[in-house]
């Protein structure tokens, strides 16, 4: 085995315990080592971070892994620094005080492993201190973020290319679990590989079990499957009250379920997500917030209740089942009006132009920005309270806020933990009178004034323990006075919390200045409204095998049939029960059975019928006609078809 090899198994058993790599991990690591910039395309679950965290260790030097995440980014740092590998991340939610530390730990300390969010590399702290650092490796997770033509484009991904540049000779490595053609070339074009160079793990899940249902009873189809499959599951809901409400309709039947959604505050959503993890609770109903980071490698099913906005969210979100190479079951419920539906969804993703702009201007008042103000600059950003004073629907904003970050103008990042922040509301004049009447608020004052800088201007992140240590008081103290400057209207103060915060890229413009490209948005709306009807098509889809629609669609050419989908288990019924002969009468034949063992069940609709024998509507038509000629099945008073006794 060469040097190289006998290294980087090493690394590989010494920190994970494990003695082989799952397939292409092993190609990517070398790909890394010898200084080739690489995609990687990997499913959910296949092990991305190894691929960059072996040759990290294997060798001298520090990885940057930008990434948009920073749940995830925080989940990472503690995972590493539980195997005592030195690791730390950098983001908005930390105090500048807090960042100078981490970046200085980066160029003098022994971190190996840096994660940044993408908004960070424009920074001066940021700049000034990176081309000081030892980097072996630039590793972009969530790559398909840098294609405007991906599904979840972000301009700020568009800055690592400048890191390129200052950093000449580091390889890149880029990671997504989602990228077609067009996006994977406009990936390896816009971080400046040397030469195209992709990697592909297979798409396959050979044990997961892809099944559609269509039925307007879907509470009844979910019931059916969680009671025919044991085990831990998650079903994925559109809306808030949609969770509560199944969550609450499975409990009523006697299944511990628990909802998950951005509603619900940090510890609750915490506390519910142990108890699912643990086993306490069996069934998550959730929004795709949930899922992303959990390691959980038993869960047995996911259940979407109703259609993703594409594939790749879909493929996501349904990996998350069966990870431990077991069974699983990905079900997806579709009913007679989600088209509909999707289309009034695809209408609110794209408000009028104006509309985006009357919402650009909404949100600095609120945030009380100036224009020529608040470049570069975060606010804790509560959308359920601007939509309230605003009148105005969340999937609106939410949607506008999307296509200003995709031009470049702000960042909504996700819900995460956020330290205490101060801004001075008097000015230094009004200050000195107040100073002089007060010696121990003077003393504190001082403290704050001496470790933070520009909080006369915005709101500045301060360290509520850093103050305690400096100023000689508690903690409790600290707190306690800050709130008394509160109530003197000197400071205005957010106690640490726990909320989404809005990242300004830059200052205020004024509403004849803001322009987003109506050639980008065109085109977005385009690739918008056809990954919904590929979604839609998935959806209808009842001749081919839905592991290989899925893995066509993600580049596999010659995609083999899973074997395990329903189309594919229908078709291996069917053949069974046609015989050896496999004449389109011993076809018609077997299906006319299988409608008389499903309708000795329970009576039924057409709709059901095909749902549940999986077979086109023309087929199901045929064999019904037949059998109610031949007095086997009829109509009952209520529509449905029923065995004649």
């Amino acid at each position: 085995m060469e040097p190289a090899s006998d290294k980087i198994y090493d690394t590989l058993k010494r920190y994970w315990g494990f003695t082989a790599f799952r397939p292409v991990q092993e190609q990517i690591i070398r790909a890394a080592l010898e200084g080739r910039d690489t995609l990687a395309l990997m499913p959910t679950g296949g092990g991305k971070s190894l691929t960059y965290q072996v040759p990290t260790l294997a060798r001298e030097g520090l990885c940057i892994v930008v990434t948009p995440l920073i749940a995830l980014m925080k989940d990472q740092v503690d995972h590493l620094r539980a195997r005592a590998i030195p690791a730390v991340a950098i983001h908005s939610g930390l105090s500048p005080r807090q960042i100078d530390i981490a970046l200085d730990n980066c160029v003098y300390g022994d971190v190996k492993f840096l994660y940044v969010a993408p908004e960070r590399l424009a920074t001066e702290a940021f700049r000034l201190r990176v081309v000081r650092m030892n980097v072996s490796l630039i590793a972009v997770d969530e790559a398909h973020c840098i294609s405007q033509w991906g599904y979840d484009f972000r301009p700020s991904y568009l800055r690592i290319a400048e890191l390129r540049e200052k950093l000449p000779g580091v390889p890149v490595l880029a990671l997504t679990a989602s990228a077609t053609k067009l996006v994977a070339d406009d990936i390896m074009r816009h971080l400046k590989f040397t030469e195209p160079h992709i990697l592909r793990s297979s798409f396959a899940r050979p044990n997961l079990s892809y099944s559609v249902r269509r039925t307007d009873d879907k509470n009844g189809q979910l019931l059916r499957l969680v009671h025919n499959v044991p085990g831990s599951g998650i079903v994925y809901m559109r809306t808030r009250e949609g969770t509560e409400q199944t969550a609450d309709f499975l409990r009523q039947e006697g299944i511990p379920a628990a909802a998950y959604h951005g509603g619900l505050g940090h510890a609750e959503r915490s506390l519910r997500q142990e108890e699912w993890l643990s086993g306490k609770v069996r069934v998550m109903v959730a929004t795709n917030a949930f899922g992303m980071g959990i390691d959980k490698p038993d869960v047995r099913f996911v259940v979407h209740y109703a259609m993703c906005d594409s594939l790749e969210s879909y493929y996501q979100e349904a990996g998350r089942a069966g990870r431990d190479g077991q069974r699983a079951y990905a079900l997806l419920l579709a009913a007679s009006d989600d088209s509909d539906r999707i289309a009034r969804r695809f209408e609110q993703e794209f408000p009028p132009l104006d509309k985006v702009k009357d919402i650009y201007e909404s949100v600095c008042s609120y945030l009380q920005v100036g224009i020529g103000d608040g470049g570069e600059a975060s606010f804790l950003f509560n959308i359920h309270d601007f939509c309230a004073r605003e009148h105005l629907y969340s999937g609106t904003v939410l949607s506008a806020l999307k296509l200003l970050q995709q031009n470049g103008y702000m960042t909504l990042t996700d819900a995460q933990d956020n330290p205490a922040r101060v801004m001075f509301c008097v000015s230094r004049d009004e200050l000195y009178k107040l100073r002089v009447q007060r010696d121990e608020l003077d003393h504190f004052i001082r403290t704050l004034l001496r470790l933070y800088n520009g909080v006369f201007t915005e709101f500045r992140p301060i360290d509520e323990g850093e103050l305690a240590t400096w100023s000689g008081y508690t903690v409790e103290r600290v707190k306690e006075l800050l709130k008394r400057l509160w109530q003197l209207r000197v400071i205005r103060y957010i106690p640490s919390n726990r909320s989404p915060i809005l990242f300004l890229n830059e200052e205020r413009l004024p509403r004849t200045d803001l322009y987003i490209a109506p050639e980008t948005y065109q085109r977005r709306q385009q690739l918008m409204r056809e990954r919904f009807e590929q979604m839609v098509a998935y959806a209808a889809n009842d001749s081919e095998c839905r592991g290989a629609v899925l893995e066509r669609y993600f580049g596999e050419d010659d995609p083999a049939p899973c074997g395990v989908c329903d189309v594919c288990l229908a078709r291996k019924r069917a053949a069974k029960a046609a015989g050896a002969s496999g004449t389109p009468e011993a076809e018609a034949a077997a299906l006319r059975e299988t409608i008389l063992r499903r309708l000795a069940q329970s009576p039924a609709d057409p709709r059901q019928l095909a749902a549940d024998t999986a077979c086109t509507p023309e087929r199901l038509a045929e064999a019904v006609r037949e059998l109610l000629g031949n007095g086997k099945i009829a109509t009952g008073k209520d529509g449905l078809l029923e065995i004649i006794p």
